[in-house]
């Protein structure tokens, strides 16, 4: 029997084996606690906080993550890129160009009959000029709203300017535009005029004590000599962040987004 409403959890930006643990630690607690009915990730950092490996990936989905988005992030491990090519349940950002591998969108169903579409997307201020997310956006809505009407979009970009008005162009067409990379959460969550759950950026799931996730030393060698620096994630003060998300099964309309950061 499918409920009036359902709880996604959307987790974000998961840092290395870090965050990978504050995950394992923390994720059943807050599937009971909201009764989640579906579990998003950001997996684009998980190895080593860069790329992504097919051995992380199926970590990630033995303890409760269904669905996992990524971003820029996911072209760094090449053996990996074919994995995307026959994942059902693995999305990279659809607006890159035709012919790279992977899905950008999958639609996959929960009590056996309620089918919900998960979207990644991927901005261009001060990213790759890729394919304009708009007008991506808008091709593959309408093509998914023949199946289900419950759409939720990772949108991985720098800008808030930019992810604030795809937020705002997709009130009403799906119900959660969701921010990621920055791995710095916003408190702008929100519900939209029409009915879309709205926030800037959900931040990073991992290790506080860092710029970023990063280790602080290597962080701040990197900006005073402005030369490449291995990235190294750090391992203190570890955070879940994320957001909640309720959705009106019949509508696809969110009714309650709660941004989470725990412990």
């Amino acid at each position: 029997m499918i409920p009036k409403e359902i709880n996604v959890l959307f987790i974000a930006d998961i840092i290395g084996q870090p965050g990978l643990d504050v995950t394992t630690q923390l994720l059943s607690g807050l599937k009971n606690k909201y009764k989640i009915a579906l579990t998003i990730a950001n997996g684009e950092n998980g190895a080593g906080g860069k790329g992504l490996t097919i051995n992380i990936a199926k970590q990630y989905h033995s303890i409760g993550i269904d669905i996992i988005t990524s971003g820029n992030h996911i072209w760094e491990n090449r053996v990996f890129q074919y994995y995307l090519a026959t994942a059902d349940n693995i999305v990279r950002p659809l607006n890159y160009p035709e012919g790279n591998i992977g899905k950008g969108y999958v639609i996959t169903r929960i009590f056996d009959e309620l089918p919900i579409a998960v979207l990644n997307l991927q901005g261009r201020t001060y990213m790759y000029p890729i394919n304009c997310p708009f007008k991506t956006a808008t091709w593959a809505i309408n093509k998914i709203r023949n199946e289900t009407n419950i759409i939720l979009v990772d949108f991985h970009a720098e800008a808030s300017a930019e992810k604030i008005a795809l937020g705002w162009y997709l009130d009403g067409k799906v119900s959660a535009v969701i921010g990621t990379h920055t791995h710095v959460q916003t408190a702008d969550e929100r519900i939209l005029p029409n009915g879309t759950a709205y926030i800037t950026d959900v931040g990073m799931t991992g290790p506080f004590d860092s710029v970023i996730g990063m280790k602080k030393e290597i962080a701040i060698e990197r900006f005073m000599k402005q030369t490449p620096q291995k990235y190294e994630p750090a391992e203190a003060d570890l955070k879940l962040c994320g957001a909640v998300i309720t959705i009106e099964t019949e509508t696809g309309k969110a009714q309650a987004i709660e941004r989470i950061q725990v412990p």
